[in-house]
């Protein structure tokens, strides 16, 4: 760092004794660096959050608030938590002392007198430390950024995809062989959005945006939905599943898709490591307050070092004589997070190489709710959705919608700009809207909000059907006044509930 550079940075200079304010200042100003200097703790939260310095040198005594009660709000706030903290002390000098800094969030401890030599070393060393994070944080979120680009762009043209297979599956005299054909172009398909969900859950996992949607939840529900979601993949591989659920009416608090998604990923995990024929098998038991899920198999098995690193990102370890290597490597790491999201545990064990392996899943129970009657989706009422508006600038995902949703005998139009849906929809009066995000003239939030300021559009259903799917898109689709919120490729079973006829 040159002279030239180091005025680029600025520097909150934190010390109750004048003499030193004013030495560290003299040091500080000297060789380059901007320097603003307070005396009390409460100046220096009140000037961290609004100057956002790049660092603070902060001395542990000061007159109002210690300096490590000083650096623990620091970093305890979202504005000012990647501020980096050089503490120093002229009282504070045991060993304990600077264990009790770097643990309440302190970047480095430095003990009085310093020289200026190494004062002005540590905190170059910081700041560089400092300037690579930000660029670290910087690289990954162009990467996030790439990674919702790349699950959009690759999303639609798997709708309309979706949308042309089962329109196919509806015409006259086809063969077993076109059967048979479609079936293999539908599975392929079904994978390539699994990989894609599957980019996009490591990304969120990775900067903590996944938030679960839990509800109180019966295990048999998510284990059933799994092994459904499995099943193909058990059967083409020729195994035999044994299912051994010993303990009924048990219930989690937990996300019913993401648990589905963990027991399928272990399931499909333990078909794709084991050889042809092989045995799978899947059991539930109650330990105390405690519901413990296994999944065994009698595949390839893990040496010790493996299961060390199994749960790690982007690892694979062996492969079966008539398989070659699929998929990202970022199942079970995907299956890790989410468990310890639900405040559970998950381990893994193996006799070794050749010999299977084990996962098992501990998550606590809850007591069995109160059953009312009740359903606990009533958006949809008795009523008869046969007047639908599609509205999507993707004419090949919007105009396949259309002549699915018109082969069980709905009314349909469609529009491909936001304007052109809005006027539509004030002649048509459609009780079904589905709605892009991305339109070209307009974002899909927008239309949302100006299709429900019309009266006649208040008892409409507005569904969001776009190629983005984190928890903030969904979130920004109901505050607009989206009732439901799917991700392309449009799945058809999550709007059975529509009753459309599918």
């Amino acid at each position: 760092m040159s002279a030239h550079d180091l005025d680029e940075f600025l520097i909150l200079n934190v010390d109750d004794t004048d003499a030193a304010l004013y030495a560290k200042s003299k040091i500080l100003t000297r060789v380059g660096f901007k320097v603003i200097s307070v005396s009390s703790g409460t100046e220096a939260l009140q000037k961290a959050k609004e100057l956002l310095p790049d660092l603070i040198l902060l001395d542990t005594k000061l007159p109002d608030i210690n300096g490590f009660d000083v650096c623990r709000q620091l970093k305890a706030d979202p504005v000012t938590q990647f501020i980096s903290i050089l503490q120093t002390s002229a009282s504070f000098i045991t060993s304990g002392d600077k264990i009790t800094a770097l643990d309440g969030g302190a970047d480095n401890y430095l003990c009085e007198p310093i020289e200026p030599e190494e004062l002005i070393s540590n905190i170059k060393a910081l700041i560089r430390l400092s300037l690579a994070e930000r660029e670290l944080s910087e690289i990954n979120r162009k990467k996030d950024a790439f990674l919702a680009t790349l699950a959009h762009e690759l999303r639609n043209p798997l709708g309309p995809i979706r949308n042309s297979l089962k329109l196919m599956e509806t015409l006259e005299n086809l063969t077993p062989k076109h059967h048979q054909l479609l079936n293999i172009i539908s599975r392929q398909t079904n994978q390539m959005v699994r990989l894609v969900d599957d980019l996009l859950d490591v990304s969120r996992i990775s900067l903590g945006k996944i938030l679960l949607q839990p509800s109180n939840l019966e295990v048999d529900e998510f284990i059933n939905a799994a092994i459904e979601s499995s099943t193909y993949l058990i059967q083409d591989r020729g195994h035999q599943l044994d299912v051994n659920i010993m303990s009924k009416g048990l219930y989690v608090h937990g996300d019913k898709v993401r648990l589905v998604q963990v027991v399928s990923n272990l399931l499909n995990n333990a078909a794709k490591f084991t050889s042809r024929d092989g045995l799978i098998s899947l059991s539930v038991v109650q330990e105390n307050d405690f519901v413990i899920i296994k999944v065994t198999d009698n595949g390839i098995g893990l040496s010790k070092q493996n299961l060390a690193t199994i749960f790690d990102l982007f690892v694979q370890h062996g492969r079966v004589e008539d398989r070659v290597h699929e998929g990202l490597g970022i199942g079970l790491s995907l299956v890790k997070n989410l468990i310890e999201l639900h405040g559970g545990e998950i381990y893994v064990d193996s006799p070794g190489l050749g010999l299977g392996s084990t996962f098992l899943i501990k998550l606590k129970l809850i007591d069995a709710p109160i059953v009312d009657g009740k359903t606990t989706t009533d958006i949809i009422n008795a009523v008869t959705l046969n007047k639908i508006l599609v509205i999507d600038d993707n004419v090949d995902a919007a105009n396949t919608l259309v002549d699915l949703l018109s082969l069980f005998g709905h009314e349909v139009q469609t529009a491909y700009t936001g304007k052109e849906g809005l006027e539509l929809a004030k002649s048509f009066q459609p009780q079904l809207i589905f709605l892009d995000i991305g339109l070209p003239d307009m974002l899909g939030y927008e239309a949302a909000r100006l299709l429900r300021k019309d009266d006649k559009n208040k008892g409409c259903v507005l569904i969001a059907l776009t190629g983005y799917g984190t928890d903030n898109d969904k979130q920004l689709a109901i505050n607009a006044g989206f009732d439901f919120h799917l991700t392309k490729p449009l799945n058809l079973g999550k709007i059975k509930f529509l009753n459309l006829g599918f």
